[in-house]
């Protein structure tokens, strides 16, 4: 993991498309939205404000990604922001760039003056959120049955194990 990468997605737009790609074939395409929307949305990404995104790559080759957005589920709009779309590419799995793509994100959210940052998780991966400190406070929600987790960004715990 010494060679990867980890780069505001605004600053290198060049991966907006891979990132689309991951993040439809994963999560939109079954809800029915075009493509065409979603790469509109990673387009207005900011780097110094939410939305943004963080690409993990060596050189010009996508690794893996994560996003900071206000809102990712519908049912909740009080709680924000969110880590969302935390992708890693297969071969990557399992070697903790999901780990440091989550940090990374939290790190933003703290920079940016957030006290917590959400996540939601469908049942069988909330484990894996809940063993890196994530605090499930929620369970069941919406159509997905989703757990809902928060980490608080205490300037002493946010830059902890994740």
């Amino acid at each position: 993991m010494t060679d990867v990468t980890f780069s505001n997605l605004a600053a290198r737009p060049e991966f907006i498309g891979t990132v689309a790609d991951r993040m439809w074939h994963a999560w939109w395409r079954e809800a029915g939205e075009p493509l065409a929307t979603l790469l509109g949305h990673l387009r207005e990404f900011k780097t110094d404000a939410v939305p943004l995104g963080v690409v993990a790559h060596r050189g010009d080759d996508f690794v893996g990604s994560a996003i900071l957005i206000d809102s990712d589920v519908e049912e909740r709009p009080q709680y924000t922001p969110w880590l969302a779309a935390l992708w890693v590419e297969p071969e990557e799995r399992m070697q903790g760039m999901g780990e440091a793509l989550s940090k990374r994100i939290v790190d933003e959210a703290r920079a940016l003056g957030f006290d917590r940052i959400y996540l939601c998780a469908v049942p069988e991966k909330s484990a894996y959120y809940a063993r890196r400190g994530w605090t499930e406070v929620e369970r069941g929600v919406g159509p997905h049955n989703l757990a809902i987790f928060i980490r608080h960004l205490d300037a002493e715990g946010a830059g902890k194990v994740l």
